[in-house]
């Protein structure tokens, strides 16, 4: 299991990485920086769901949405009622976005023009985060890569953290917050990669509390796994009330290969009574199913064990 975990984590961290690069692609730099925007009234209070696009030559191109403060925006009201035209800007430490379009009743598009601050390449790699071309840059306004936000990244001393990490820790919400509470549960949380993908699975602070109340002392491989296959607390209650109080990396095991408390009523009901941890397993992997074992006995198969149904199901008895 401590291998296929691990490749699940490489896997994600390689993909994360991916998003963030797919964000900075490389376009001509003397080209004007300039794409579409979208606006729309926001589910949550207070903000603005704007979506940013553009595209620079035939290769580059790339969409952004997200909910920003209706405070960012400079020089427009979006509660202001019909159909107007709309200039405004929205300023970032990476840059600035004048836009100009219009909006009616707080819906609207237009065009925007992205200028660069001039001062935030030489700044970040004072931190130690280089290689921010105008691309990079670009996409760090856009999810509001802020200067403090570098500053508490690095504070937090997590290992591998560079200029694209920096960019997905930011796109998938981990703060110092966020860090410092999950140290507090126990866990290292001392590699950026880590932190990403716990963000990317949903794993929180209550979840982790809740597998410890449970008596789960879950290592971050074990826990990105457990939500990724979604062996959450209320499942693993639900299987130790059919009988399971097993350790972790058997969680995982079951929740991979569809192990749950209805197939195992169903094979208890078939006269097994407690089958092992492995023994039902092993069924699933094979795919012996209740009615499987229901053809065999109506053949007149008897007294077959777990392991003879495991046999005959490799040598495709049917």
């Amino acid at each position: 299991m401590k291998t296929t975990r691990l490749a699940v984590v490489g896997a994600l961290c390689a993909w994360i990485l991916l998003t963030a690069q797919a964000l900075t692609s490389t376009a001509v730099a003397a080209e004007a920086f300039t794409g579409n925007w979208t606006a729309m009234p926001s589910e949550q209070p207070g903000k603005v769901h704007l979506g940013l696009s553009y595209k620079r030559g035939a290769q580059h191109h790339s969409n952004h949405s997200s909910d920003w403060p209706v405070d960012a925006f400079q020089g427009v009201d979006f509660t202001e009622r019909g159909k107007r035209n709309v200039q405004f800007s929205i300023t970032r430490d990476a840059g600035r976005f004048d836009c100009e379009g219009y909006l009616n009743n707080g819906v609207g598009a237009g065009v925007f023009l992205f200028t660069p601050d001039a001062d935030f390449s030489r700044n970040m790699a004072s931190l130690g985060f280089d290689g921010i071309d105008e691309n990079r840059q670009y996409a760090m306004a856009t999810v509001d890569v802020t200067l403090e936000f570098a500053r508490q990244m690095k504070s937090a001393k997590l290992s591998g953290l560079d200029t694209d990490k920096l960019l997905a820790l930011r796109i998938f919400d981990v703060t110092t917050k966020y860090i410092d509470e999950l140290r507090s549960q126990g866990l290292p949380m001392s590699e950026a990669d880590k932190a990403i993908a716990f963000r990317v699975h949903g794993v929180s602070v209550a979840s982790v509390k809740e597998y410890q109340q449970l008596g789960i002392e879950p290592d971050e491989d074990q826990l990105i796994a457990l939500h990724v296959h979604g062996a959450m607390p209320e499942w693993v209650r639900k299987m130790r009330a059919s009988g399971y109080d097993i350790e972790t990396d058997k969680l995982i095991a079951f929740r991979v290969h569809g192990v749950t408390p209805e197939y195992i009523e169903k094979v208890k009901a078939m006269g097994y009574a407690n089958p092992g941890a492995d023994d039902l397993i092993a069924m699933r992997v094979h795919g012996i199913t209740p009615e499987y074992i229901s053809k065999l006995k109506a053949k007149g198969l008897k007294d077959l064990s777990i392991d003879k149904l495991v046999s005959l199901r490799v040598h495709g008895i049917e």
